[in-house]
């Protein structure tokens, strides 16, 4: 070690694998596993005290049956409705799109300047999706 505590760290110079079945296990898991084992048949009375908290606590309200049908069958009406409508009004947007865009002029650097900017929003969607906070 120099004269300004600069020196090699020898608890760290030895790599070792955690899965590998030779190295002993974590100190940490070693003092929970011990302190666990000591501590196993300890009991703290209550005197009932928990018994009387969990009788006094209200009970837990209780949906009407008619509702999870009742909510099956609107989820399904709306999925029905939405097979039929979707083809056409689909076929209407397809239409509508061909007509603006075939209607006009488009450079190249028209479409190159819409296909950055989809670029940059897709990367800033994933990026935003996949953040760690």
């Amino acid at each position: 070690m120099g004269s300004f505590g600069i020196g090699v760290n020898v608890m760290n110079t030895q790599a070792r694998s955690p899965s590998s079945p030779d190295t002993p296990a974590d100190w940490l898991d070693q003092f929970l596993a011990s302190e666990a084992a000591d501590h196993a048949g300890d009991y703290i009375a209550d005197d009932g005290f928990t018994a009387r908290v969990m009788r006094m606590l209200p009970a837990p309200d209780a949906l009407p049956a008619w509702r999870q049908p009742a909510i099956v069958a609107l989820w399904l009406i709306a999925a029905a409705l939405l097979a039929i409508t979707l083809p056409g009004t689909a076929h209407d947007i397809a239409r509508a799109a061909f007509k603006l865009f075939a209607a006009r002029p488009f450079s190249l650097s028209t479409i190159g300047l819409v296909l950055a900017a989809i670029d940059i929003a897709t990367w800033t969607g994933a990026a935003v999706a996949l953040r760690r906070d």
